[in-house]
């Protein structure tokens, strides 16, 4: 008999935690942890949640990073019936203490390596969570004073939970926060219906067994890394965390691990291409490869197909408010490059049971073919903003009884799947036309680019391309000029030796205006400078081409 449990977010943990318990079903470093000891160590934490918040917790904080509290804190938090609310160390104290506040977390869990920080990111909140420390004495963390403190000796001795809660479908998984254009975040909340509705259609999809692996590359706050944690927990497989260092060079851990899924954002893959790293048969471990986020360049697809000959590679769409993803296209070396839209792959279909449409500025369906914004409904679309209903009315709409996401993004219909063309903040206006940043990315990208970004700078009437790597930028512009109109070739075209990304991996287009902006008065073309402050700055090399 099915039950609440069941259909729950954690359910497949538990469930192999009893049929499969001395197998593998996590990874950190060189240290592994068997279904029954993450399931029971999970349990022990659930326990001090519940009887610190005298009754079942509604959203926990865990701040953690690829650790064990960071893993199975999760696991916790779901246990003792409470949604998850992750959070990471490196964010500005400002920023996770608004996140801490707005979801008015029961209680946080933090690793030893975040501990030091909770007296600053606590600070000033109404409410005084409890603070879990699972790897941590108190004495190592002052300034917690007037807060209840349980440490590592205090939860050793809780006996694990007999008795967990029954989530139903409409209760919340976890709540994540994504970037708001106001700069406070925007909370969404993801129900434990929205998260199966996701496996459920993966499931389907992948087939994964008790001997898969998944990588864990993604940061927590990122919610493409539930995919890995719960993919591999409902089938009894291993996932895998890597640290940040390993994907400069992963294929030594793929192969000592044994990995068969890979999933990433094709950043990570963009790195190893432009260094030369990503050469036929390097990856032979790997079934499936899998990449989602932000756009996957055609090249990226292609040279990846070759290094792991044996996987099929698939690119994934969706935002947070889709649940993970939600459309998914599948690589295929014959037919895929001919399906490609402005140099970059399809993004698919949607999964089963969700309804798309595309739509104008009025929310008029557009006809097959053209331009419009992507809105999609179903049981993956999440109930609305955090605490936020007009927020939540600009973006969500009721159409034939469906309520829809409006994405923001820019798509076609053609062939039976979409194709992306980026944001619709991106479809711009230069001169009168309307131009898409995308297809001049596209342009770049093809004439040799590995990595190519369109911008309206220094004025709206001026596009400036950034590309990485060693291109050069006056045979880049002059390819512009022979396949694109006037009006879409980029003014000027700039190299870095490697794109800023944000804490997600994705490229961080905020930061390279930042630069651009510094710049502009700064360092001549051909000087080494530093790149705007930003997640991840570098080194950059300011060349400047004026096309022909």
């Amino acid at each position: 008999m099915t039950t609440a449990l069941d259909r729950s977010l954690g359910a497949g943990l538990l469930h192999h935690a009893s049929v499969l318990p001395d197998r593998v079903a996590l990874t950190i470093g060189r240290r592994d942890y068997t279904y029954e000891e993450t399931a029971t160590v999970a349990r022990r934490w659930a326990a001090a949640l519940v009887e610190a918040a005298d009754g079942r917790p509604r959203r926990i904080g865990v701040l953690a990073d690829r650790s064990e509290v960071s893993y199975l804190g999760v696991a916790a938090a779901l246990f003792a019936g409470a949604a998850f609310v992750p959070l990471n160390r490196k964010f500005p104290a400002a920023r996770t203490r608004t996140m801490l506040a707005r979801a008015e977390v029961d209680a946080v869990l933090a690793d030893a390596a975040s501990a030091a920080r909770l007296p600053e990111l606590l600070e000033g909140l109404e409410r005084r969570p409890v603070v879990l420390l699972p790897d941590t004495a108190r004495t190592e963390v002052p300034g917690l004073d007037g807060y209840r403190v349980l440490d590592a000796a205090d939860l050793a001795r809780f006996a694990p939970s007999a008795e967990l809660p029954g989530p139903g479908p409409d209760d919340l998984a976890y709540l994540l926060f994504t970037s708001g254009s106001t700069g406070r975040p925007k909370g969404v909340p993801v129900t434990h219906g929205n998260v199966r509705a996701f496996l459920d259609a993966n499931r389907d999809r992948y087939r994964l067994t008790p001997d898969d692996r998944l990588t864990q590359t993604f940061d927590q706050t990122f919610d493409l890394s539930v995919f890995d944690l719960f993919m591999a927990w409902d089938n009894g497989a291993r996932v895998c965390s890597m640290d940040p260092i390993e994907l400069l060079a992963p294929f030594r851990y793929l192969e000592r691990n044994g990995i068969t899924v890979w999933f990433s954002v094709p950043s990570v893959a963009a790195v190893l291409r432009r260094r030369g790293v990503l050469r036929p048969g390097t990856m032979p471990t790997l079934r499936w490869s899998l990449f989602c986020g932000e756009a996957l360049p055609r090249a990226i697809a292609e040279d990846w197909q070759a290094a792991a000959p044996h996987s099929t590679v698939e690119n994934l769409y969706g935002p947070t408010e889709l649940t993970i993803a939600c459309t998914a296209y599948r690589w295929d070396p014959a037919t895929g490059p001919a399906e490609c839209v402005h140099d970059n792959v399809p993004i698919g279909r949607p999964y089963p049971g969700l309804d798309a449409v595309v739509v104008d500025e009025r929310l008029a369906d557009v006809p097959d073919g053209e331009a419009g914004e992507l809105c999609v409904a179903g049981p993956q679309t999440t109930p609305g903003y955090w605490r936020a209903p007009e927020l939540t009315a600009r973006r969500y709409f009721e159409r034939d009884g469906l309520r829809y996401y409006r994405t923001g993004d820019l798509v076609r219909y053609l062939n039976g799947q979409y194709v992306c063309l980026g944001r619709n903040d991106q479809q711009v206006k230069i001169g009168g036309h309307r131009v898409e940043l995308g297809e001049i990315e596209g342009a770049l990208r093809r004439a040799g680019a590995p990595e190519a970004v369109a911008l309206q700078w220094p004025d709206a009437q001026t596009v400036t391309a950034v590309v990485s790597g060693t291109a050069d930028p006056t045979a880049l512009a002059d390819a512009c000029a022979d396949g694109l109109p006037a009006y879409m070739v980029p003014r000027t075209v700039r190299v870095v030796d490697e794109m800023p990304v944000n804490a997600n991996g994705k490229v961080d287009r905020p930061a390279l205006i930042r630069w651009l902006d510094e710049t502009a008065s700064g360092p001549r073309p051909h000087e080494v400078g530093d790149a705007a402050s930003g997640p991840r700055p570098r080194a950059v090399r300011d060349a400047v081409s004026e096309p022909r």
